[in-house]
């Protein structure tokens, strides 16, 4: 067969003559055996007039407008490349950049469409013979393999003191493990930005990190050499290994064997984050018998993470003690994703490298820009019924991450050339994305934050129907002005309704008490015992400055009314033994999931009250419960697991009074709340034995970096025409 074959911004076109049962077999081939990263959204074929083609070629791109070309998230090292690395006879013996058409770097180098070298960072690296003779050969698996290179011709690594220094040595990969080996602290810069990597058998040297980066108490991501390896230290599934093991190569949470490895690595948790090597960079660091390292992100806390050689040695510089870079230019940083497996499926936590961007077609979409959530943000652009879903930004809380928000929302509309006429966001009045709407000229739709959680849901799960959303979260601005995030929502796309939730306590002093779960614990106990609040605080509190909080609640003073999950959960963290301040998000909420007692199936006892046409969950006889019980001294593991069981039971039963009412069995589980495994579990696996159908996240997170995708329907189905 003769013709030719070519990329355009719009897709690949392929124009072919021959016989016509040799067309029908090639396309059927098309269709079954893709090429190994390929994902055949649509397919059109039509006949065209012969034009006696003489050859098979492959032309160069072409730029078409309206063209919506999907670019491939950045990939791990394949086994074929993974073999060329370690053959001492192949010329890319031991090449940290060593990759190919089924691996390797997209998203992050790429700057303009269509997808050739030179729109990407690898423009300034010429190509020597050898690898243009594979890059043109179609016999060769490097067959226009964009960012191929060699030792000859290719990116290079060098490793620097904190100065700036060049270390002189013969390898910089091997001086890199023996410093590792030495204790230090180093500064690698992998696909998508720095990593602070060190011995994760060295538990001073994690400690001296945890120090240097003022992060007291957050697990630390971990690398291992090989699946064996996890293995050793970790209990694994066969999902997981799944996971694990595939080309996207998350960090993923996994059960931690017990006394294996430093336990600051992951203070008082019982799990790990672990992810294989993905770059052939990150498989030569295992040769000097190292078997784990931290590999951590490399940021200070709350910034964005360094990705460029100028940025590391200025802002690294008093967290590591040297710097291994290379002059492969990252174009769009990328964190590493992160995944659990839960009911036997991966849910996707944060994502980033190798999941995203995220595409995905949706009919009768409008051209939107959704701004996304102020924690854990992403945003979503729409654009003639595709979507597209950025990866991971992170939490809006400065001017750096703003500005890192706004170079990705500057790339994704350039690339596919985006013009939106609708804006959508979170309608909280003073969140950040006020002053950035302000800005645009285009019509602006508020969206309620736990509206766009459950749409979110709908969508991915592909449900059209008015559904019960159980929206469980830390924070979201309600319609009534209060923090909503123990909400109950009958919904479709463009309406909600808020038929259920948490009843409402006082938040003492805003944003400061979720920072300091012990003054949810003492608005609890207040709501529950009022001006007898002094003779029921348990002794853990005690020592707490609990007259200024009662003061703080009683005037008025600061405290918004509050019905979320999130606090309510920090509340029982801290009655049972949470101390101090919150250091990273969710860290109370999970000591409360690892403290649980799997064994304990106890319940306490609850109410459920009819008020304002809205069903309440009345918390003041959990409360109760919960203090009886620890002036008992019932273990804080059965407390814990008691109280899981109780918020599964009442949301449960909640679903059974608005289904029967209201004649919906279809159920949505949305929110950050979820990442607990037992309550998401718990309450999944109780509804559907009641009779619902459930739907649950897989890859859209069900955090609020799910929020961009709710918000993107939700202001389509509300828009003007």
């Amino acid at each position: 067969m003769n013709g030719y074959v070519k990329n355009t911004s719009k897709g690949v076109c392929i124009d072919i003559e021959g016989k016509i049962r040799d067309i029908y077999h090639f396309i059927d081939h098309l269709k079954q055996n893709p090429p190994k990263l390929a994902n055949i959204d649509k397919m059109n074929i039509e006949d065209k007039k012969i034009l006696n083609y003489k050859s098979f070629e492959i032309k160069h791109s072409d730029e078409e407008a309206n063209g919506f070309t999907f670019i491939s998230p950045d990939i791990g090292t394949c086994e074929d490349c993974l073999r060329d690395i370690k053959n001492n006879k192949d010329r890319r013996y031991r090449y940290p950049f060593t990759n190919c058409t089924n691996c390797g770097p997209r998203f992050s180098i790429v700057k303009k469409l269509p997808y050739d070298r030179i729109l990407t960072t690898m423009e300034r690296f010429e190509m020597c013979d050898l690898c243009k003779d594979e890059y043109k050969n179609p016999l060769d698996r490097r067959l226009h393999a964009q960012p191929n290179a060699c030792p000859n011709c290719g990116p290079k690594i060098v490793l620097i003191d904190t100065f700036g220094n060049k270390i002189i040595c013969n390898d910089p990969i091997k001086q890199t493990i023996q410093f590792m080996k030495q204790g230090m602290i180093l500064g690698i810069k992998g696909l998508g930005g720095f990593h602070l990597a060190c011995d994760a058998k060295n538990k001073e040297v994690i400690q001296i990190l945890r120090n240097r980066k003022h992060r007291p108490n957050k697990p630390f991501a971990l690398m291992m050499k090989d699946i064996n390896t996890v293995k050793k230290y970790c209990y694994l599934s066969e999902e997981e290994e799944k996971v694990i093991l595939s080309n996207k190569r998350p960090i993923l949470l996994l059960n931690k064997r017990k006394e294996k490895l430093p336990d600051n690595i992951a203070p008082s948790g019982n799990k790990l984050g672990v992810m294989l090597p993905y770059t052939p960079l990150h498989y030569l660091l295992f040769e000097e018998k190292i078997e784990v390292l931290v590999m951590t992100s490399a940021n200070v806390s709350k910034l964005p993470m360094v990705y460029k050689n100028e940025e590391a040695l200025e802002k690294l510089k008093g967290i590591v003690d040297y710097l291994m870079l290379h002059d492969r230019e990252i174009y769009m940083p990328m964190d590493d994703s992160v995944s659990r497996v839960i009911l036997s499926e991966q849910r996707v936590i944060r994502s980033a490298r190798g999941y995203s961007p995220i595409f995905m077609r949706f009919k009768n979409i409008k051209d939107i820009f959704a701004c996304g959530s102020h924690f854990n943000n992403t945003f979503a652009l729409s654009k003639n019924e595709n979507v597209f879903i950025s990866p991971y930004i992170g939490d809006i809380e400065n001017v750096e991450t703003y500005n890192h928000f706004e170079k990705n929302v500057y790339h994704i509309k350039n690339i596919y050339s985006i013009n939106p006429k609708i804006i959508a966001y979170d309608m909280h009045p003073n969140d950040w994305s006020s002053s950035y709407v302000n800005k645009q000229n285009i019509e602006k739709i508020p969206v309620q934050h736990h509206h766009a959680h459950i749409v979110s849901c709908m969508v991915e799960n592909k449900i059209e129907d008015k559904i019960i959303g159980i929206a469980y979260d830390g924070t979201g601005y309600g319609t009534d002005g209060n923090v909503w995030g123990g909400e109950f929502l009958i919904c479709d796309y463009k309406e909600f309704e808020r038929v259920a939730h948490i009843n409402e306590v006082d938040m003492p002093g805003g944003d400061a008490a979720t920072k300091e779960p012990w003054k949810m614990a003492i608005s609890y106990i207040y709501k529950t015992y009022k001006n007898n609040i002094y003779e029921n605080i348990p002794l853990g509190l005690k020592d707490k400055n609990i007259k200024v909080i009662v003061a703080i609640i009683k005037n008025n003073i600061n405290s918004p009314k509050c019905s979320s999950m999130g606090r309510f959960f920090d509340a029982v963290s801290a009655l049972i033994g949470f101390k101090g301040k919150v250091t990273f998000e969710g860290e109370a909420a999970i000591l409360l999931e690892n403290k649980a007692d799997q064994n304990e199936a106890g319940t306490y006892d609850y109410d459920i009250e009819y008020i304002n046409r809205t069903h309440r969950v009345n918390t003041d006889k959990i409360i109760k419960g919960i203090i009886e019980d620890i002036n008992q001294h019932i273990s804080d593991a059965r407390i814990a697991k008691k109280f899981h069981n109780t918020v599964i039971d009442f949301s449960v039963k909640i679903c059974g009074i608005i289904g029967q009412k209201h004649h919906i069995n279809k159920v949505a589980l949305s929110g950050g709340v979820f990442q607990n495994e037992i309550l998401l579990k718990g309450i999944y696996e109780k509804l559907v034995s009641k009779g619902f159908e459930v739907y649950i996240h897989k890859y859209i997170p069900c955090n609020d970096s799910g929020i961009s995708l709710g918000q993107l329907v939700v202001a389509s189905s509300k828009a003007k025409g």
